[in-house]
């Protein structure tokens, strides 16, 4: 059974979406999906389910709705899409907790850079569902500016890692 990993969206960040790991957990297994893990407190879970990646998202995003009363956007990957976002990082020198992978529910519109403003030195790339942003002051102060982020949810390069590496030993575990 496939392994995914769920990247929600608006969850335990600035004070809004408040979701115990806890609860997440339970919400995906009465979901149906099996071997549940969480990871850190800004909505990552990794499970198994036969469901599409597509599918499985969907399911989730409609669970949390109802249980938060509003769905607040869930995008899934898999362990070798996550690798491959990790090993195709356009800003190699930058420190991981400066970089910022943001994952789309769709590929990026062609005009996403056409607002961009960039005050602090912040570089950004484009690589279809994903956008880096490499935050050479960090984040927290950044003024960036760019529109295509609304309905992203964003995970440094650390976490990235991580979450690929949790992943393959779900699946390890599972041959």
């Amino acid at each position: 059974m496939p392994v995914h990993i769920a990247l929600l969206r608006a969850v335990n960040v600035g004070g809004t979406g408040k979701l115990s790991m806890s609860d997440l957990k339970s919400l995906c297994e009465k979901a149906g999906f099996v071997d549940v893990k969480t990871y850190i407190q800004s909505g990552n879970v990794l499970f198994r389910s036969e469901l599409s990646a597509e599918d499985a998202g969907k399911v989730l995003d409609d669970a949390l709705g109802k249980m938060m009363g509003k769905a607040p956007g869930v995008m899934v990957r898999s362990r070798k899409q996550l690798e491959k976002i990790a090993g195709n990082n356009p800003f190699p020198d930058a420190k991981p907790n400066y970089l910022m992978v943001n994952f789309l529910p769709e590929k990026a519109p062609e005009d996403a850079l056409d607002k961009l403003v960039a005050p602090d030195g912040e570089e950004v790339h484009i690589a279809g569902h994903e956008i880096y942003v490499h935050y050479p002051n960090g984040s927290g102060r950044s003024k960036l500016k760019l529109p295509a982020l609304k309905q992203a949810t964003s995970r440094n390069l650390n976490t990235v890692h991580k979450l690929a590496e949790l992943a393959a030993e779900m699946e390890d575990a599972g041959s």
